[in-house]
């Protein structure tokens, strides 16, 4: 793979800042974003007066333990628009959640916010090791998901030629990365396993692809995947992490120099690891579940946003701001399986190890009597592979979950093309128990 590593002096100066820089920083802006909610937001106003805190009661950073959490429900109970501090008026523009579990969520931008969220994608996909006049092919998905926009806007902010290509209709997805010869896709991890399969169907050999980047997000992914993908095309796979909430994609992105994980823009995103069931701030290089406050947002401020999502921070390394870990997985994604905690992300691992298996793959969740059972649905790579091949892999993909996750359960090996494809995110878990 080419060295990407970008220079030094196309760096925004406040990547490579002191830490006491940085936090003098977010100080400032840290009270301005508070008083801003308590001031616009009824919400705010009504959550802060209720747990007996002022903004002026920030005089340090560490104070925003006093504050209280945001969560999704208070965003829908305030649907469409009572979460916005500015007249709706002055808002440039709307995205929303899918909205398939409950109402969606609703987010807005004023001019600046759509300004700033491209600064911060523009610098995400530098730090990826993508160059002004690279070709950048967005897969992401257009229209109410941030994905796509936010992608968009932020390789022209660099710099880069777009192709807006969207999800689906894979097999043009290979053909539009060819002939326009682009250095760079972004698109979901599991949507480029379907463009790679779609490479190998159509005979071409991806090691010998234009691609450079590939800049996932929208999904946890493992270190697995990442060897699969950058061995499959001889490319850099790097990981990009946002959420509407906070933004969309590019609160933080791994550098593509160290891949150790994902530099928070910690000039726009102030964040904390809390423990999940207490609450409590927990010290950085402790896991816990991730918490977001906005430090420069206008239309929609969030403060103390509790993201479900579970990883650590760390020191910073090719850059100042501080490190989040790959995320492991969800608060609410984990399956709790006979009294063992498990995620998707431990599964993926373990196929990934499994001659023969494809890294396609869904979980099925059912009841036998009043016990829990879990399928693994996978496809194998070949269908010239026989009954014997299909059901040692089976086998061996069981022994692996029952010894480094500790479960028991059953495998399922199908066809290649067999397990349900997504042109998003990807649909790891179907739970057909019996809601209590």
């Amino acid at each position: 793979m080419k060295d990407l590593t970008p220079k030094k002096e196309d760096l925004d100066p406040i990547e490579i800042a002191s830490r006491d820089e940085i936090q003098a920083l977010q100080l400032v802006r840290l009270k301005w974003s508070l008083r801003h909610a308590y001031e616009n937001v009824p919400h705010y106003k009504k959550s802060f007066d209720a747990a007996g805190v002022h903004p002026d009661d920030l005089k340090q950073l560490s104070d925003l333990s006093k504050f209280p959490f945001t969560v999704k429900t208070d965003l829908r109970d305030n649907y469409p628009f009572g979460m916005f501090a500015v007249p709706r008026e002055k808002v440039a523009r709307i995205h929303a959640s899918s909205g398939t579990t409950g109402k969606p969520t609703v987010v807005g931008y004023t001019a600046k916010d759509i300004d700033t969220w491209a600064e911060v994608m523009a610098r995400s996909i530098r730090a990826s090791g993508t160059r002004p006049g690279d070709v950048v092919h967005v897969a992401y998905g257009y229209g109410l998901f941030t994905g796509g926009l936010g992608a968009h806007y932020g390789a022209e902010r660099l710099g880069a030629t777009v192709v807006p290509a969207s999800g689906g209709m894979t097999a043009r997805q290979v053909t539009l990365i060819e002939d326009f010869q682009a250095q760079t896709i972004m698109v979901t991890p599991s949507y480029m396993l379907s463009i790679l399969d779609e490479y190998r169907a159509q005979g071409l050999d991806p090691r010998r692809s234009p691609l450079q980047v590939g800049i996932f997000g929208a999904e946890p992914w493992t270190n697995a995947m990442r060897a699969e993908i950058e061995d499959a095309f001889d490319m850099h796979a790097v990981d990009i992490y946002g959420l509407s909430e906070v933004m969309g994609p590019g609160v933080a992105n791994e550098c593509v120099e160290t891949k150790d994980g994902l530099h928070i823009w910690e000039d726009h995103f102030y964040p904390e690891i809390i423990d999940p069931e207490t609450g409590e701030v927990l010290p950085d290089g402790e896991m816990g579940e991730l918490v977001f406050t906005s430090l420069t947002k206008e239309a929609f401020p969030i403060v103390r946003y509790r993201t479900r999502d579970l990883t650590r921070l760390l020191p910073g390394t090719a850059r100042s701001m501080r490190r989040m870990e790959k995320i492991t997985g969800r608060s609410d994604d984990m399956m709790i399986l006979r009294g063992v905690n498990v995620f998707p992300t431990q599964i993926e691992e373990q196929i990934l190890t499994v001659d023969g298996l494809a890294p396609h793959f869904q979980i099925e969740l059912t009841q036998e009597g009043r016990m829990d059972a879990m399928t693994i649905h996978v496809e194998m790579e070949s269908l010239e592979a026989g009954e014997e091949v299909r059901l040692a892999a089976c086998r061996q993909l069981g022994e692996r979950i029952k010894d480094v996750v500790g479960v028991t359960v059953r495998v399922h090996a199908a066809d290649p093309g067999s397990v349900a494809r997504s042109q998003g995110k990807a649909v790891r878990i179907v739970d057909k128990r019996v809601k209590q």
